[in-house]
């Protein structure tokens, strides 16, 4: 990736939730990483969705006990957060430039440089995962695969560029307001999350809008411009080779996108997975449907989970004693095989190395 030492550097770093927070200079500008488990295990990065930062992103999956048993049991993980989008971030100045897609991918790589990390697997949601598989593309040596929930991969529809239109209205007009925080939970949860039979919100739904409250508006909408203005990467999904899982969410708004994003890819190499009932923010709203997928697509490179106090299932107790080559069948990836209520539509997996 090159020498960026001139051009990155930690300004600040402090012990926090069991991790480190580090507010990290590079040559676009400061981003906070926050660092849990142990640096010298191999590295799995994170980038979450727009508005979001790690704890609202990816808390429902770290926090599953099967999942830390897997995750934390194997990797040190570095959430890397969108510009101005941690907690507690100051109101990015004005005079700041604004960044492109192209321009958070080259962040994450002088990010990479400065943690002295060579080869990474990637973990990311929606607009997340659009800028870590830019990264893929861009640097395709430090990739050895990505996860990918519910990602973005074509230039915007003309229906969700003017979506994105009205929020960024409303973010520069009146802020992180109640129309606003509406659209946002309809980008990342089902309509069932939203609202039960009762109208009530669930209890996930309702902890992601208390935390919209403490986003910076104009931080917000620096992060969801350069999201409109993506560039379409179909053309470099063939050549993409590293091993590709993609969740989606049956009732996400970016289903169709996901859907292009794994009919687009080599077929040796990646895996569909629709989760029943689910929106967007499949990490969040039913982390548990991941986990079994996770763990076949992890022993694809090695790894495998840490036995918990009590298993998931019968078959998730045992996963760990199948072969850790990357020759999973397809049937492996079946609704009745993993044992959560899952509904592929196009299961993909590698045959070959």
């Amino acid at each position: 990736m090159g020498d960026s030492s001139d051009s990155v550097s930690i300004d600040i770093e402090m012990i926090s939730l069991g991790g480190k927070e580090c507010l990290v200079e590079t040559s676009k500008g400061s981003i906070s990483v926050f660092v849990c488990g142990d640096k010298e295990k191999p590295a799995l990065i994170t980038y979450s969705d727009v508005a979001l930062n790690s704890m609202a992103c990816f808390q429902g999956l770290f926090f599953c006990p099967e999942a830390a048993s897997l995750l934390l049991h194997n990797f040190c993980i570095y959430h890397i957060e969108a510009p101005g989008h941690e907690l507690g971030a100051a109101t990015i100045s004005a005079d700041a430039p604004l960044l492109s897609v192209d321009d958070l991918a080259d962040q994450v790589a002088e990010v990479l440089d400065l943690f002295g990390l060579k080869e990474v697997l990637c973990l990311g949601a929606t607009a997340g995962a659009y800028i870590l598989t830019l990264f893929a593309m861009k640097y395709k040596e430090c990739v050895l695969g990505l996860i990918l929930v519910s990602p973005l991969c074509r230039k915007p529809s003309w229906k969700e560029w003017l979506y994105n239109k009205v929020m960024l209205n409303l973010l520069y007009f009146y802020g992180m307001s109640g129309l606003l925080k509406e659209c946002l939970l309809q980008r990342y949860f089902s309509k069932e999350s939203r609202s039960d039979m009762h109208g009530a919100e669930s209890d996930i739904v309702q902890s992601c809008r208390r935390l919209l409250d403490e986003r910076q508006s104009s931080n917000v909408l620096r992060f969801l411009q350069a999201i409109n203005e993506r560039h379409d990467l179909t053309d470099g999904l063939k050549k993409l080779k590293c091993k590709t899982l993609i969740f989606v969410g049956e009732d996400s708004v970016f289903h169709s996108e996901a859907l292009h994003m794994s009919t687009n890819m080599d077929k040796r190499s990646n895996a569909f997975i629709e989760v029943e009932a689910c929106g967007s923010l499949v990490t969040e709203e039913d982390p548990y449907a991941m986990l079994i997928p996770l763990e076949f697509f992890l022993m694809g490179f090695g790894y495998h989970r840490e036995p918990p106090p009590t298993s998931l299932s019968s078959q998730g107790s045992t996963l760990t004693s199948i072969s850790s080559h990357w020759c999973i069948e397809p049937e492996l990836l079946s609704p009745e095989s993993l044992g959560v209520k899952l509904k592929p539509i196009k299961t993909r997996v590698a045959l070959e190395v």
